[in-house]
């Protein structure tokens, strides 16, 4: 094999121009999202310690935001195929920041500020040289390269300078900065979207979702284990020790859940709709997948007859009747890659969003036990009855 062609020195190539290219995702991608564990958790951690309002729509921001951070970088490896040295190292330098971002989360409403926000900025300046790189490679004949360069350059200068100028108005530019994330690709006439070239690889970006997923999930198990862990296992009663093997249980299921309708699925058609439709309805999922993780913490704090935590099971009955909303747009989207998908129906959905809701108004006034039957009636059953259905239809054919 030539030097040029190994993967340590081959320039990035757009994977329209490459003879067979492969869906799966390199290694330092998956070094890239591991570290997303540890931001992951932190935003967590920074949810169940600000179990308000104001608490929650900086949670939901700063995931925003963080979400953008991981899926730029993946939109970039989904068109071009680069694995190189100077990738490498550049990749290095996000996981870098990403490391800087997640430190400063606990303290981003106060004196961390700064911190997130110049290390956020560095993230955007770092996405731009990887579409530099390609530009200067001369490996895109458009300027869709050129284009992506100069926006999230501009992107880290805004970011940057909200670094610095006095709040509240530093937040603000903050936000205007990540909506500016999302138009950048999808104005009218002027976003990159606009490109006939901008066609990711639907498989790849599917492997990558799905591998984020995972991590949330496993977000999940962390806060229930590190809770039960510092508040002592040996100090809680039985109840609330079957609380949280039911609770792990239903991080499970929620992971059973995703991957038999939409994990790893590509999409049905390339339509510019159905993609953007995909797109939100995966950041919705994940932002429901984290405070189902961090409510069911909450198990750590109760046997079965005290009322759920209040704050824990608003983000629990809310986030699943989220997270089921958007699972059930997204298995309308993808194409049907599991036999047993077809018994997903809508009924069942809409059938477990009541519940999810119902729970979201009764768990303060109600025992723990009557509230996690209820919400585990309406997560279990999304798995239950399609396998029963299944069950039955497999029994007549072998019949």
């Amino acid at each position: 094999m030539p030097l040029k062609d190994h993967p340590m020195w081959r320039r990035p190539t757009h994977h329209m121009d490459v003879q067979n290219p492969t869906d799966h995702v390199q290694w330092v991608e998956l070094f890239f999202d591991l570290v997303h564990v540890v931001t992951i958790f932190i935003l967590g951690n920074y949810l169940s310690h600000h179990l308000d309002w104001t608490g929650f729509l900086i949670f939901s921001g700063l995931f925003l935001a963080v979400f953008y951070a991981w899926a730029d970088s993946s939109v970039f490896n989904s068109l071009y195929i680069s694995t190189d040295v100077t990738h490498r190292l550049i990749m290095a330098m996000q996981i870098v920041t990403m490391m800087l971002i997640a430190a400063s989360i606990p303290s981003a409403a106060g004196k961390g500020w700064a911190y997130f926000a110049l290390a956020y900025a560095m993230n955007r300046a770092l996405t731009a040289a990887l579409y530099q790189r390609v530009r200067c490679n001369g490996t895109e004949g458009t300027a869709l390269a050129k284009e992506q360069a100069r926006n999230f350059f501009i992107l880290a200068i805004v970011f940057a300078v909200s670094a610095v100028i006095p709040k509240p108005y530093c937040y603000w530019l903050f936000g205007v900065g990540v909506i500016l994330v999302q138009l950048q690709y999808m104005l009218p006439r002027i976003g990159t979207l606009r490109f006939e070239r901008f066609v990711p690889r639907l498989g790849h970006i599917a492997e990558r979702f799905a591998l984020l997923m995972l991590i949330l999930i496993g977000e999940g198990f962390f806060k229930i284990v590190v809770t039960l862990s510092e508040k002592g296992i040996y100090k809680v009663s039985a109840d609330t020790l079957i609380n949280n093997v039911i609770g792990g249980l239903s991080l499970f299921v929620i992971a059973w859940l995703y991957f038999d309708t939409a994990g790893n699925a590509k999409l049905k058609n390339r339509r510019l709709p159905n993609l953007l439709a995909y797109w939100f309805s995966h950041i919705v999922l994940m932002w429901a997948t984290v405070m189902i993780g961090v409510a069911l913490a909450g198990e750590v704090y109760v046997g079965f007859v005290d009322p759920y935590p209040t704050g824990y099971g608003a983000i629990g009955s809310a986030g699943l009747a989220i997270f089921l909303a958007a699972i059930w747009a997204l298995q309308n989207l993808v194409e049907d890659h599991c036999q047993i998908k077809k018994f997903h129906r809508a009924w069942l959905r809409a059938a477990g969003i009541a519940l999810a809701l119902v729970v979201l108004f009764i768990h303060p006034h109600v025992p723990s036990i009557v509230s996690n039957m209820i919400w585990g009636t309406a997560l279990y059953l999304q798995v239950l009855v399609p396998y029963i259905q299944a069950f039955k239809e497999h029994q007549n054919q072998g019949a």
